[in-house]
């Protein structure tokens, strides 16, 4: 399969080289641009670009700029950065079409995390097929988990949690989301069944179930 490509639009150098290592690493190809006028020259240059990493304040032309032209032709995911942490910019950067707003600094681990998601729920891409961390083990294409080498016995419903969780390690999940990817969009039930899955996974986790952090008022965050 060839590898999943990504535009990475940022004026400077340094987050984009910081940017581009760790997605590399993760499997991806990166593409580079250093201003808005370029992003729109290279996105058009090649037709195949899964996903656009985007900053806000560039030379030339803006992000906002940038992502109002290229929602005109294309409804590829886009995440917007961006130094502001306001919620008025959050909020436009919705309503010109962003998928994903991610205030500077932020972790590259994270970004990396949230790409494989958008990437996953938007085309049904897997970049890996296996994925470990902290002495878990999940192989997506058998259904198997495995902790410090013996296999759990999970159900459907708990192996896409913990799939999920880890995935989106770091990141603060409120039950509604979880239920969004989770459960899909059409599923009506109480989202505290997503409590019962969790307190089942943990106890069939041992130790590592640990790493499932509750957020009390809110949800869930997987993090060792």
């Amino acid at each position: 399969m060839d590898k999943v490509r990504i535009l990475m639009v940022d004026d400077e150098s340094r987050m984009r080289k910081l940017v581009s290592d760790f997605l590399t690493k993760a499997g991806y190809e990166v593409l580079e641009a250093a201003d808005g006028e370029e992003a729109i020259d290279v996105f058009y240059e090649n037709k195949d670009i899964s996903l656009i990493i985007l900053d806000v304040m560039m030379p030339k032309m803006d992000g906002w700029e940038v992502c109002k032209t290229i929602r005109k032709d294309s409804k590829v995911p886009i995440i917007m950065l961006t130094a502001k942490g306001e919620e008025k910019d959050e909020l436009q950067g919705f309503q010109v079409g962003a998928d994903e707003y991610i205030s500077k600094p932020f972790s590259p681990k994270i970004l990396t995390a949230r790409v494989d998601a958008i990437i996953r729920r938007t085309y049904g891409v897997d970049n890996s097929e296996s994925v470990e961390i902290g002495g878990i083990v999940i192989d997506k294409a058998a259904h198997i988990v495995k902790i410090d080498g013996e296999e759990i016995d999970l159900s459907f419903k708990e192996f896409e949690l913990l799939t999920y969780f880890v995935e989106n390690k770091g990141i603060a999940l409120s039950r509604e989301k979880i239920l969004n990817n989770v459960w899909n969009y059409d599923y009506f039930g109480d989202a505290r069944t997503i409590d019962t899955h969790v307190k089942k996974l943990r106890k069939k986790m041992g130790e590592k179930g640990d790493y499932i952090k509750t957020i009390w008022g809110m949800g869930y965050k997987f993090d060792f």
